[in-house]
């Protein structure tokens, strides 16, 4: 880690007020008082835990998923991933993920790493796992209908991410990710 010439001093939370519960997220508002004594607000979107998954087959191709994103406006490649659902562990969630969005179950499911997805405004952390020895098997979910898994070969990633083919940043990193484990393997 870098070596800091001063001591950053954290926020000091004030009050917080919810503007909007929902079904996947929630906005909270937090009036802080900062390091250097200032009064401002933080705008925080409060979502679970999630996993993104890269699953690859036996002919080494990665199952990305195409899925229309409302925010956008536009179909996105990506890795399956989802919520982790209230008393399930990440691993599990992997499973179950995988199923709904993909048809196969992982046989074999390897922790890459977790990290943040946008610490600037939201609480969401992702586990991040490879996925491996799939067997058909599908479990039917309501928000799936409209996704379509595409393989792409392994050797094709690298230039699919610098490309700007697949934009999404959860996916990015998975896949990188994956690609400096089987590198080291």
């Amino acid at each position: 880690m870098p070596n800091r010439k001063t001591e950053i001093k954290p926020e000091k939370t004030l009050s917080s007020k919810y503007i909007f519960k929902g079904a996947a997220i929630n906005l909270r508002l937090d009036a802080v008082r900062t390091g250097d004594g200032r009064h401002t607000t933080r705008e925080i979107v409060e979502h679970e835990d999630a996993v993104v998954i890269v699953p690859i087959d036996s002919k080494d191709n990665v199952l990305l998923v195409s899925q229309f994103r409302t925010p956008l406006g536009k179909n996105l490649l990506e890795v399956p991933a989802g919520g982790i659902d209230k008393g399930e562990d990440a691993e599990a969630a992997v499973i179950r993920e995988m199923q709904e969005e993909t048809g196969y179950m992982p046989r074999k499911v390897v922790f890459l790493a977790g990290f943040h997805s946008a610490p600037g405004f939201t609480n969401e952390y992702l586990h991040c796992y490879l996925a491996m020895d799939l067997k058909p098997s599908r479990l039917e979910a309501e928000d799936t209908a409209g996704i379509e898994v595409i393989r792409v070969p392994l050797a094709k990633i690298r230039e699919m991410i610098f490309s700007g083919e697949i934009q999404d940043a959860k996916s990015i990193a998975g896949l990188l990710l994956t690609l400096e484990y089987l590198k080291k393997k």
